[in-house]
């Protein structure tokens, strides 16, 4: 039986993969999102319709006065495949966004049995990470309060996919990036391998393919994935499949509604800088 939690890892947790360099000192680089846009995924396992991942960003008002993007991700699973793993969490994520680093992540994770609310803060003056989890199905049980070191400038699971799209891809390239859920800080190499022409709902794109070093580093299984970008202002994420013993795991890019973009700052610190 298809352990259903890997759905959820392959397509919220990719952007636990990204990172690269911030654009050239006193220049000013645009983003390729902003407020407004709204990705949609179609899920897969095998030739089995698996789900639905939505990530919709929207301007937000931050701590001190200091205006945030927030970044909302959902994943449903849908049809068989919910008759076997029901599966319906949220993510919260608020970026900077003059450095795209995260500031914090909110969970609302429902996956069978397993019910959990989490909030990871990211204080980036201490340099620490700020996790307090509650056990929703034990409610008389304390939640869990943790604080661990970070880097000046982290990414978390959701906001390290945006960062990528600002970053300039290039074959034959790695990348790394530290990323934080709450724990250690891990650094994940991503390899762009090739740029190569897909088939899309959206039509025929060239896409940079890209190959995270994740499952020997961040979760203890065996697997590739892979991650295609789109070539050109937008850096689309078209695709994303993971090759897993349990099978391969789809994400098709099937709508996108696009916003106005964003500047980030000149020479903004890339994530682990400092």
């Amino acid at each position: 039986m298809m352990n259903f939690r890997l759905l959820k890892f392959s397509f919220l947790l990719v952007p636990l993969l990204v990172s690269g360099g911030p654009p050239p000192t006193g220049q000013a680089a645009v983003v390729p999102f902003g407020p407004g846009e709204r990705l949609v995924y179609s899920v897969s396992w095998s030739v089995f319709p698996a789900g639905q991942v939505t990530a919709a960003v929207t301007k937000v008002a931050g701590n001190n006065g200091q205006d945030a993007l927030q970044i909302l991700t959902t994943a449903h699973s849908r049809g068989f495949v919910s008759l076997i793993y029901d599966l319906n969490d949220q993510f919260r994520s608020m970026v900077d966004p003059r450095t795209l680093c995260s500031r914090q992540i909110s969970k609302q994770i429902n996956e069978g049995r397993r019910h959990k609310q989490t909030q990871i803060t990211f204080d980036s003056t201490r340099r620490v990470a700020i996790l307090d989890e509650k056990d929703l199905t034990k409610p008389g049980d304390p939640a869990k309060h943790t604080e661990n070191a970070i880097p000046a400038c982290v990414e978390d699971i959701v906001t390290g996919f945006y960062y990528l799209r600002h970053q300039p891809m290039h074959v034959g390239s790695q990348i790394h990036v530290p990323v934080n859920d709450g724990s250690e800080t891990h650094d994940v190499i991503v390899e762009v391998q090739a740029r190569e022409p897909i088939d899309t709902a959206l039509g025929k794109r060239f896409a940079f393919r890209v190959e995270p070093r994740v499952f020997g580093n961040l979760y203890k299984k065996k697997g590739r994935m892979l991650i295609w970008f789109s070539d050109d202002a937008q850096r689309l994420p078209l695709r994303i499949r993971a090759e897993l013993l349990v099978g391969d795991i789809v994400g098709n890019l099937q709508s996108v509604s696009a916003p106005g973009s964003i500047e980030a700052a000149p020479g903004n610190a890339p994530p682990g800088s400092g």
